[in-house]
């Protein structure tokens, strides 16, 4: 089972800076526009540091590198003066206007690749960003941001809810949601979180590149200096509760776009799904979508269908493939194209609109047990199949490695 330990954080000095100036969503949800945003709110704002960009001569890894070292050395970062947990809440309201809070603990998880142990990925990840990933590791000898593991054990959001006082460190995001840290360093406190999270196997819920990117950071150091057991076979995690509520998945989107014109996608996919002409918004396709079974691809703004799959076969644990997989089999019958990923609804029907798409496939979101069960069963669903929501945010604190 997963080891789990406490750490001496580095945490930004809120006499120095305002912690809702320099933090920042994963990098891998910023677009172009929002990194700008974030680098004219504050010099220290994390971003420019994990979306660094060239300087001076210097790659954008040295010059990450470089920054977080002199933050430090100036005293922008401090390091905690003990080793510790860290309790994060997360508290936002979901689409129907309810209160919900998202209750895990940030430490520092063991990394164990497929088949060595309890610590399971569920989503199938990309070379090129686990490449980016890995640069800036090794430049920066830090973990940035949490991967965040949903533990099949009993009683870790008890454990993270016995903070009290004010938190050490608070901020709201751009979406609304209320993101605060308190410090876990009472001895007991430290231990059964510690034993809580060994107790049972951990499923990679969100930042798969990250956890890739430390397997391969282990792997790489163990070959050149042997198999001691240093800071290398951890990695920054926050880790929650496999319980109702702790944890909002939504779907990620398809764009496609390069199709020859002349192309009738809708004849290309019948062959994989029954296709339904659907009228009215397209804003309501997601709802009718979950409530009839099927994907929806959208040409325009008054072209829409619903795609029903054919007679999908279910996994080993009775659970229907995942849209993405369904997916998959299709486009990879079709023309060269560029395939590319969105979250955001009115992102891609925007894309479809302007003509820089071809056509945007809609997905449902899968169900976090169904998740748990695939890391479980070891099958992985296809790359940036989930989007777990709301988003822990980077910079609240950081883990530096010693080596």
């Amino acid at each position: 089972m997963p080891r789990f330990e406490p750490f001496a954080g580095v945490r930004y000095d809120l006499d120095r800076v305002e912690l809702d100036d320099v933090v920042s969503p994963p990098y891998d949800v910023i677009g172009p526009k929002d990194q700008a945003a974030y680098e004219a709110r504050s010099p220290f704002n994390v971003v420019h540091i994990d979306l660094a960009r060239e300087e001076k001569g210097k790659d954008r890894y040295a010059t990450a590198g470089g920054r977080f070292d002199d933050w430090l050395a100036e005293g922008v970062l401090r390091t905690d003066s003990e080793p510790g947990f860290y309790a994060y809440r997360m508290g936002y309201h979901d689409p129907d206007g309810h209160n919900r809070q998202i209750v895990g603990v940030i430490g520092a998880l063991e990394v164990l690749a497929p088949g060595e142990g309890d610590v399971l990925p569920h989503e199938e990840t990309q070379h090129k960003v686990r490449d980016d990933r890995l640069r800036l590791l090794r430049a920066c000898r830090a973990d940035l941001s949490p991967v965040w593991g949903l533990s099949m054990a009993e009683g870790l959001t008890e454990l993270a809810t016995r903070a009290s006082g004010a938190p050490v460190a608070r901020c709201t995001d751009e979406e609304g949601v209320h993101h605060r840290l308190w410090r876990l360093t009472q001895p007991a406190v430290v231990d059964a979180v510690a034993a809580t999270v060994a107790s049972a196997p951990v499923v990679i819920a969100d930042g798969h590149h990250r956890y890739a990117t430390a397997v391969a950071h282990r792997d790489e150091l163990r070959a050149a200096g042997g198999a001691a057991r240093g800071d290398e076979d951890l990695l920054l995690a926050l880790v929650c509760e496999l319980s109702d509520g702790q944890a909002s998945v939504r779907p990620i989107h398809r764009v496609v776009a390069g199709l020859p014109k002349d192309l009738d996608l809708v004849a290309a996919l019948e062959p994989f799904f029954d296709l339904v002409s659907v009228d009215g918004p397209i804003s309501a396709l997601p709802d009718r979508m979950v409530s009839e079974g099927g994907l929806g691809l959208v040409l325009g703004a008054d072209r829409a269908w619903l795609l029903v799959p054919r007679d999908p076969a279910a996994g080993p644990e009775g659970d229907p493939p995942p849209d993405a997989a369904l997916l998959d089999q299709a486009l990879a019958t079709l023309p060269s194209h560029v395939l590319t990923f969105d979250h955001s609804l009115d992102s891609v029907i925007a894309a479809v609109d302007s003509g820089q798409a071809s056509a945007a496939v809609l997905l449902r979101p899968v169900d976090v047990r169904q998740i748990a069960r695939t890391a479980v069963a070891g099958r992985r669903m296809p790359t940036k199949t989930t989007f777990f929501h709301p988003k822990p945010r980077t910079g609240m604190v950081f883990r530096r490695l010693s080596t």
